[in-house]
């Protein structure tokens, strides 16, 4: 489960979060969704601590991201946005290098290395060099990277961004999978299609705040709004012209 407490984040005049406070419980699909410059990467960043909030709190099953950062790291799959690979490793060599650092025993490594192939389906292309590799190759291989030590909490942030409709359909399916397996998901998207498709949840974020938080169907019946991208946009306080 992760757990958001009225964090807040600066980077220097540029007041990125102002207050958010959301929870994204275990075994569902959180959507976390905002214009550009809401604040969502910010949020994510804090989450798997690569950067600590300036007030609030935030934790992944209970412990203090903060105060415990190798622990969280632990516990949590993360895909930030535009994730780079190692481009003079193979796809398997960067999926069994991010293992040995999450800590996975050796005698275990290339079982697990081998497992996120499979699950990915990415047998064609594991042994040659990330160097040029597609944009949906190169999600297929981070994502390997953030699930290989079998964590119980998964953060992706804008995980489908340029991929094409097989590879988004099959990272649909793997998402599903995870929420099925009881794992914590938590992502970032500005496909409204995506979002009614895949998630329990939604938090919609405006100007560093949450605006609205509730499944689709409340969210809807909150803003009167009976399409999804109409109930975001009356969500966020815009008007149908400054959309």
């Amino acid at each position: 489960m992760i757990e958001v407490r009225n964090i807040a984040k600066s980077f220097g005049k540029v007041k990125a979060v102002s207050d958010v406070s959301f929870s994204a419980p275990d075994g569902r699909i959180t959507g976390l969704l905002g214009p550009n410059g809401a604040g969502k990467s910010t949020t994510l960043r804090v989450l798997y601590t690569a950067i600590q909030p300036d007030q609030g709190s935030a934790s992944v099953d209970g412990i203090d991201v903060s105060r415990d950062p190798l622990e969280v790291r632990r516990r949590l799959g993360a895909l930030p946005h535009g994730a780079g690979l190692y481009n003079q490793l193979t796809a398997r060599e960067n999926i069994a290098y991010f293992a040995a650092m999450h800590g996975v025993d050796k005698s275990e490594r290339s079982d697990r290395v081998q497992r996120m192939i499979d699950l990915l389906e990415i047998h064609d292309f594991a042994d040659r060099r990330t160097k040029g590799f597609s944009q949906g190759q190169k999600i297929k291989v981070a994502l390997a990277r953030a699930l290989v030590h079998g964590p119980r909490n998964v953060i992706l942030d804008e995980p489908t961004n340029g991929l094409d409709v097989m590879a988004t359909r099959s990272l649909r399916h793997i998402i599903r999978k995870l929420r099925e397996d009881g794992c914590c998901v938590l992502f970032s998207s500005h496909v409204m299609q995506e979002v009614a498709a895949l998630c329990d949840e939604i938090v919609i974020v405006a100007n560093g705040r949450v605006s609205m938080a509730g499944t689709t169907d409340a969210i809807r019946q909150k803003t009167g709004c009976d399409d999804l991208e109409d109930a975001f946009v009356r969500a966020i306080g815009r008007t149908e012209d400054a959309a």
